[in-house]
């Protein structure tokens, strides 16, 4: 797929599951073995953790390994619902501010919702894309994210982005899903597969070079776990020639949080 109809692909879907304010988002991937449901972290120990901005499609606790403190200004990119938003609040306290950016108009009216509802007044919600961000230069102390840079195609504009809103000093905690090995070229054009956070995936090197490339130093993961998607969930949306495609490739898949600085 070219990456416009990667990019609209995934606004679809993650503007159904805005409408449905769950990460079941049609009959194709409600239940227990939604994929999307497979990675995350379990966040009921974290202070700030707000169930209902919660849709389960995230892949860490970027927030848990950011190093935030009172009075930070915090980004999130791509903030969905505004989960990781309202813990980073927490943390920040009434003299920080936190913003959430993301490509989803239906996501935002959701996160202002809930921000609304929640209370929260040193948080804010603005629409852009992760590649092209809305932001001014020089804006966040700390910049977070959870298993979004995977669903951009231009990955490497991203991580630019990504500097150019840091104040130099500033670092960067993101949960993401990264590969060792190959995935067949067919699997990578898979729509399901992508915008479940599969095979948008790039290898940990390529990653972690495009990270270095945008002028990060001390690039490091500082959290990694294997991911394995279960047979029930490949079989249901692959054909079984994909499915057997999959299963025969040499490649693996893994959640990392991993932690960058821009230099002063």
């Amino acid at each position: 797929m070219e990456n416009e109809a990667i990019t609209q692909m995934v606004k679809e879907k993650y503007a159904a599951i805005a409408k449905s304010k769950s990460s079941c988002c049609d009959d194709t991937c409600c239940g227990a073995d939604d994929v999307s449901n497979l990675m995350g972290d379990d966040y009921d120990q974290v202070k700030g953790y707000e169930k209902e901005a919660d849709l389960g499609l995230g892949c860490g606790l970027p927030t848990e390994t950011a190093f935030i403190r009172p009075g930070d200004t915090v980004v999130d990119l791509g903030s969905g619902a505004g989960n990781d938003v309202f813990i980073a609040a927490r943390l920040t306290g009434p003299s920080g501010r936190v913003i959430g950016v993301d490509m989803t108009e239906e996501m935002i009216a959701l996160a202002r919702e809930n921000a609304a509802k929640l209370g929260y007044s040193n948080t804010s919600f603005e629409l852009g894309y992760l590649e092209n961000n809305p932001l001014q230069s020089n804006v966040a102390d700390i910049v977070v994210s959870n298993c979004v840079f995977n669903l951009v195609p231009d990955k490497a504009g991203a991580f630019r982005e990504t500097y150019r809103i840091l104040r130099p000093g500033g670092h960067f905690s993101i949960s993401d899903i990264v590969m060792e090995g190959s995935m067949p070229e067919n699997l990578l054009a898979h729509a399901l597969l992508y915008s479940g956070c599969v095979s948008g995936a790039v290898p940990k090197y390529n990653y972690l070079a495009k990270i270095q490339d945008a002028g990060f130093e001390h690039v490091q993961i500082l959290r990694e776990k294997p991911i394995d998607i279960p047979d029930q969930w490949l079989q249901e949306h692959l054909t079984a020639e994909e499915y057997q495609q999959y299963r025969d490739a040499d490649f693996s898949l893994f959640s990392v949080t991993v932690f960058g600085k821009k230099p002063h």
